[in-house]
C-alpha cells in the first residue's frame, strides 16, 4: 500500500514568529485537506495523517510549486494572512499540498529542506 502524506512549504523570507508560523501551518493542513478526494483522505488518516513541514526561499517559488502541483492534480491551499499581526493583508504565507500518494508529492517538493 502507498504511503499518503502533506507538504506544508512555508515562505522562508518572512521571518514569521514561531507562534505565527504554526497557526499558518494548521491553515494550510486544513485548507488543503478540503480539496482532497475521500479515498485519498481516508488512506492518509490510516496512516496517522503523516505532514512534513519545507521551505521555499520567495513567494515566486511557491507560485511555481503550486503550479507544478495543480498539473499533477494534486490539493492545493495558498494560505493568505488576514494582516492583523505581523504581515501585511493579503500576504501569502504558506502552501498546503496534499493529502497524497507520496511518491507524487516528493516529485513537486522532494528537492525542498525541511524546516
Amino acid at each position: 500500500m502507498s504511503e499518503y502524506k502533506q507538504c506544508i512549504i512555508i515562505r522562508d523570507d518572512l521571518k514569521l514568529s514561531k507562534g505565527k508560523l504554526a497557526v499558518q501551518v494548521a491553515h494550510a493542513a486544513v485548507s488543503a485537506m478540503q480539496w482532497a478526494d475521500r479515498d485519498a483522505i481516508e488512506k492518509w488518516k490510516r496512516g496517522g495523517q503523516k505532514k512534513v513541514v519545507l521551505r521555499v526561499a520567495t513567494l515566486k517559488e511557491m507560485f511555481e510549486l503550486r503550479e507544478e502541483a495543480r498539473r499533477k492534480n494534486l490539493p492545493v491551499a495558498l494560505i493568505q494572512d488576514a494582516g492583523l499581526t505581523q504581515v501585511e493583508p493579503g500576504t501569502v504565507t504558506v502552501l498546503g499540498i496534499g493529502p497524497a500518494d507520496a511518491e507524487v508529492l516528493d516529485r513537486v517538493t522532494g528537492h525542498l529542506k525541511l524546516v
